[in-house]
């Protein structure tokens, strides 16, 4: 609809702080005028505000303006809360009747924004929906801003500027109640082997029936589960030893109760990497030779690493006279390293160590049970490996993965992977660092033959040089040469001495990252990828997905590289998920095992009534029945019982503007001219009547 207006405007022929200048001298001249008792003075007052009328040159302004409908903004919240109970049709049906109330109201128009979860499990973001809705519309048209929620809103710090009275209609019901798990502290990373805390809490939110025990159940990565009775509503906390190095899944879960909101909070994971204190290293030289101090240096250099060296100066059979309590030489502690304190040990490392008496046979066995229960050792041979005082001549024998021929090859070889090597995570990839032309040459082996376990370097004439095996519970590893020190002094290029024997360490260390057949996942937002490490000549088939919903999905696993398979698969929600290879299981995360969607799920309009208030807005429950739409001016209570309201914005476009002016500057000046002389004439004869 179209209406006219008119007003008075002023377009002036000089600068306003003229006009006012002369206004003011105007006004003392007619002052000056009426003290002189001059009957013309008002005569010369229209005469002076003719003058500062044509400066100010008055027009008449004629506006033609069409009316602008009224806004009102809804903002409708459909993330994963949202669909808890019966909200999504109270949602739906608080749609259709805002609707139908704004269609009713006359000239008023309605705009709906929808808005889903946050990105990276931000939450509802609600406010920030809506102030992007205000950017959008002309705030002199917004009549009111209606929320539809939970109140379950993650951006509470973002306080919109509402020009019109917010409105939350509020879904949910007061009788909702939830059974949730929550983990208050859990570290990043925690020592292997020591006891530390972990608080969580089981409680009932919301018109809970009476509860006071609760069964959790616990399981670390893919172990078999332990239920627990413990009580409800209470701080918890859960003493926990991580066994292994790594990545550590704990997993913590409440059996879903009948009537409460969601079974999505009653669980929770949390993944704490297990790290070693300090590495403890027994290194035994049996003699000194130029490789020693490369061994001494590659364990000193790591600060993880507690190394205790021996090296075996002066052996039994050497006799020169010279009394033992006049020796700077410190005798070997063999039976408080070999029977009292070997268990402390994480690795024990012969380096060209031969059979001279010092060590008992029983000392040996005692080596041999070490590693059978768990323990590792690694032999680094030397030509005495084939000598008749050989290691393999004492019960080592038992567990040693090669036995010598008493030959040893003097010549020149450069160390080779085997295609087994090659998919091995020991050796994988470290030809790929070599330098141009290959790793730099040894130029002694130690002729073994093969009898158990894992080649996974050669050396020369294809003769066994790096050789893993496993022995019950622990490890043990052969490299048959003693020239590996060259690599490390950097001779014809060197190799990667330390990241293999780092790797070697870590493997015999039994870290999950080192294993040959491991099922591992990552997760960057939310697509996983997941990978199959295998040293099994056939491929491992797909791995079985389960969501946290139950949904099972197959993927398939194509052969990234030799003995890794690799897929990426996009998760279709957050939470935990379990992975299932054949005998191999992992549990991973994406994103909070419970989102944050569902860490809050009773409905509350708490924290939104504030800024409802100050609007003069509130807060209406769904369940209690829709409310009415009304009009309301400004400034004055836009809610009651029943009836929430908006307020009218008048706004209107100006379609056509014409200006006239009253008088052209000359009439205004000839106006003037004939009042100042009407007032001369004026003064004039009643000066003569007074003569």
């Amino acid at each position: 609809m179209e209406f006219g207006t008119s007003s008075v405007v002023f377009a002036p022929l000089v600068g306003w702080p003229v006009i006012y200048v002369l206004a003011g001298l105007s006004v003392l001249l007619v002052a000056l005028a009426l003290w002189r008792g001059l009957s013309g003075w008002w005569i010369r007052a229209l005469a002076l505000t003719a003058v500062l009328a044509a400066l100010a040159n008055p027009a008449l302004q004629e506006e033609e303006r069409a009316n602008l409908s009224d806004i009102v903004i809804l903002v409708v919240d459909e993330s994963a809360s949202q669909g808890l109970g019966d909200r999504t049709d109270q949602t739906a049906r608080a749609v259709a009747a805002v609707e139908a109330e704004v269609a009713g109201l006359p000239n008023t128009e309605l705009r709906i924004h929808r808005l889903g979860d946050g990105e990276e499990d931000a939450g509802t973001l609600a406010l920030t929906a809506l102030a992007e809705a205000l950017a959008e519309e002309p705030r002199a048209r917004i009549a009111g801003a209606l929320l539809i929620t939970d109140g379950r809103t993650h951006d509470l710090g973002l306080v919109p500027n509402l020009p019109a009275p917010f409105q939350v209609l509020l879904t949910g019901r007061e009788a909702d109640w939830d059974r949730r798990l929550v983990i208050k502290n859990a570290p990043a990373f925690a020592i292997i082997g020591e006891e530390f805390k972990l608080d969580l809490r089981i409680e009932d939110i919301g018109a809970a029936p009476a509860a006071s025990e609760v069964e959790l159940t616990i399981s670390i990565d893919t172990e078999e589960p332990a239920t627990y009775t413990v009580p409800l509503n209470e701080d918890l906390e859960l003493p926990v030893t991580l066994q292994h190095g790594g990545a550590n899944v704990l997993q913590f879960s409440v059996a879903p109760v009948d009537g409460e909101l969601t079974d999505r909070n009653n669980a929770a994971a949390v993944q704490i990497n297990g790290v070693r204190d300090r590495l403890r290293v027994l290194l035994i030289s049996g003699e000194p030779h130029a490789g020693e101090r490369v061994w001494r240096n590659l364990l000193k250099s790591d600060a993880s690493v507690d190394l205790v060296h021996f090296t075996i100066l002066r052996p039994p059979e050497k006799q020169d006279g010279v009394p033992v309590d006049e020796l700077s030489l410190i005798a070997f502690p063999t039976r408080e390293l070999f029977v009292e304190k070997i268990e402390e040990f994480d690795l024990i490392i012969f380096d060209r160590y031969r059979m001279r008496g010092i060590l008992p046979m029983s000392y040996i066995e005692n080596i041999v049970t070490y590693v059978r229960g768990g323990g590792t050792v690694l032999v680094a041979a030397g030509p005495e490996f084939g000598a008749v005082d050989s290691l393999y001549r004492s019960p080592l024998a038992e567990i040693l993965p090669v036995a010598p021929t008493a030959q040893v090859i003097e010549e020149g070889f450069r160390p080779a992977l085997t295609d087994l090597g090659r998919r091995h995570p020991v050796t994988e990839g470290l030809e790929e660092a070599a330098p141009e032309g290959g790793w730099g040459r040894w130029f002694r082996a130690i002729e073994v033959e093969y009898l158990d376990g894992q080649i996974l370097m050669t050396g020369p004439r294809d003769l066994p040089l790096l050789v893993l095996n496993r022995v019950e519970q622990g490890r043990i590893a052969v490299l048959a040469s003693d020239h590996a020190w060259l690599w490390g002094r950097g001779y014809e290029g060197g190799g990667p001495q330390l990241e293999l024997l780092r790797r070697l360490a870590h493997w015999m260390l039994k870290e999950p990252e080192l294993e040959e057949e491991t099922l591992t996942a990552t997760v960057l937002g939310e697509a996983m990828t997941i990978t199959r490490r295998s040293m099994l000549e056939d491929a491992p088939g797909p791995v079985t997905i389960t969501a946290p919903d139950g949904a099972e999905v197959v993927v398939e696993m194509p052969e990234a590289s030799p003995g890794r398979y690799q897929a990426v698969w996009q998760a279709p929600m957050l939470g935990l998920y379990r992975l299932e290879q054949g005998d191999l299981t992992r549990v991973i995360a994406v994103g909070p095992a419970a989102p944050r969607e569902f860490v809050e799920t009773i409905a509350s309009g708490e924290d939104l009534a504030p800024l409802a208030a100050a609007t003069r807005g509130g807060v209406v429950r769904l369940e209690d029945g829709f409310p009415d739409i009304r009009t309301v001016e400004d400034g004055r209570p836009a809610i009651g019982r029943g009836w929430i309201g908006i307020t009218p914005r008048e706004a209107y476009l100006t379609t056509d503007i014409n200006v006239a002016t009253l008088l052209p500057a000359w009439a205004w000046l000839m106006l003037a001219a004939g009042l100042a002389v009407l007032a001369w004439l004026v003064e004039g004869r009643k000066g003569a009547k007074a003569a």
